[in-house]
């Protein structure tokens, strides 16, 4: 797992899976969305992704216009960590961070991740313009946000979990990605190296322009999960992972 050399620190400012999805029929869907439309005021049509321990769901959230759009302001708003704040330590060695990394959200937040704290800047407002609609399409909130972005297909993540004490166990983990698309990979933790103690297979996802993945739980505690290289991509990608941070948690 990567592990960040700096401390607390904050910058200024359609392949089908491996593994089975389950798609809701149509007149199911309508039904649901009918369900959810006062509860909502942002409705889409969900696609149910489960395994044993995995329950995730996802959608198209943006139209290519709205996700353009987006895009496009997050790469003049946003700014990414630099220096030493771009480095990880790997089995004890100094490595530069294969992507772009920045963390924002509600005033005096912080995250610890991979063993380091970062301290949230504010909101941009894009930033905020999407964590409303996330809002508004799935009924939770959230006052946090890791920002990567994958300049390429060379740009990729390891496995992990995001299981961190101060995150609302309640709260799923809602990933927005913007720009290419790109494969995420869940692997059972069980089922992980050579030493494996199960066979379960992976599940393989391709995440969209425009779209949501809600990683619910107990996703985060059985699954570990990645971004992958992928050589033949040539453009940049950018993924929000929206969350909710419980104050006064020990980390």
């Amino acid at each position: 797992m990567e592990k960040f050399v700096n401390k607390l620190s904050c910058t200024n400012n359609a392949r089908r899976p491996q593994k089975r999805i389950k798609l809701e029929s149509d007149e199911r869907m309508t039904q649901r969305e009918d369900d959810e439309e006062d509860e909502f005021s942002h409705p889409v049509p969900w696609q149910k992704i489960e395994s044993e321990g995995l329950d995730c769901d996802y959608a198209l959230l943006l139209s290519k216009e709205e996700a353009d759009h987006m895009f496009k302001q997050l790469e003049e708003e946003v700014v990414y960590s630099t220096g030493e704040e771009a480095k990880v330590r790997v089995f004890g060695k100094v490595h530069s961070i294969p992507r772009q990394q920045a963390t924002y959200g509600d005033a005096g937040l912080t995250y610890t991740y991979s063993g380091v704290t970062r301290l949230a800047c504010p909101w941009t407002p894009t930033l905020e313009q999407i964590r409303d609609v996330v809002t508004k399409t799935t009924g939770q909130t959230f006052n946090f946000a890791l920002v990567n972005r994958y300049k390429d297909g060379q740009d990729h993540m390891g496995e992990h979990r995001d299981d961190e004490k101060e995150l609302d166990p309640l709260c799923p983990i809602a990933s927005v990605s913007l720009g290419a698309a790109r494969d995420f990979i869940f692997r059972h933790r069980d089922a992980r190296g050579k030493r494996s103690r199960r066979q379960i297979d992976p599940v393989k996802l391709e995440l969209a322009h425009g779209s949501l993945l809600l990683m619910n739980s107990p996703t985060n505690t059985f699954w570990y999960h990645s971004l992958p290289v992928r050589k033949k991509i040539s453009l940049p990608r950018i993924n929000l992972t929206f969350r909710r941070i419980l104050l006064g948690r020990k980390k």
